[in-house]
């Protein structure tokens, strides 16, 4: 698998190890895995459609600072086999709110970047997501189906969230090895993306 970090113009916070503080600076740090760490005074918010709440193995370690970048990031990635989307979680820490895409299969290639309204992949219809601010995550390649058609993550299209900052989690699409995830926020803020693994998972994490 080769992987290739494609850093945008003063991207100060593309990338940082989980474990790490985020530092300063327009060059992306590699990104790491770290043990997992469960979180004091958090309290996990499930989604109506059945998805659970972030769990202990998907919390920050103790510590760990809200985001203060905001500009778009990007990363690509050349694998033999797409990822599957099987889920996605979310839940208000300190400061922050977690948000986390579960993957079976190779970590994707992603874009997460500000738009002015969340709408469906393929046809561009908009998406009733409510929100003062929306970010949108798409990875490549990667699917949300079966060789069969059934989808891998059911439920949706929008998740209530209602957290600190994050009102909804939308599946935007699923279409030409393309699964799209939209954030609706009540506000813009500064974000964060990690990469962590076993299992895998995409993580974007949102200021207050």
């Amino acid at each position: 698998m080769n992987r290739t970090l494609v850093p945008r113009a003063l991207v100060p916070l593309a990338f940082v190890p989980l474990a790490l503080l985020a530092g300063c600076g327009s060059t992306p740090q590699p990104v790491a895995s770290s043990p997992a760490t469960a979180v004091t005074a958090t309290t996990p918010v499930p989604s109506p459609s059945g998805s659970p709440p972030v769990s202990s193995s998907a919390d920050p370690p103790l510590g760990l600072k809200p985001p203060t970048g905001t500009e778009e990031v990007k990363v690509e990635k050349t694998l033999d086999a797409p990822p599957s989307v099987t889920g996605v979680r979310f839940a208000r820490h300190e400061g922050f709110d977690r948000v986390v895409i579960d993957m079976e299969g190779d970590l994707p290639g992603y874009t997460v970047k500000w738009v002015p309204k969340l709408v469906q992949d393929g046809s561009g219809d908009p998406i009733d997501a409510k929100g003062g601010a929306y970010l949108q995550l798409s990875m490549t390649p990667a699917t949300a189906h079966t060789e069969a058609g059934e989808p891998t993550w059911t439920g949706g299209p929008i998740f209530q969230a209602d957290l600190g900052n994050v009102r909804s989690v939308v599946k935007t699409g699923d279409f030409e090895a393309v699964v799209g995830v939209g954030v609706a926020l009540d506000h813009k803020a500064a974000f964060r993306v990690l990469e962590q693994k076993a299992p895998n998972r995409l993580v974007v994490d949102v200021a207050h």
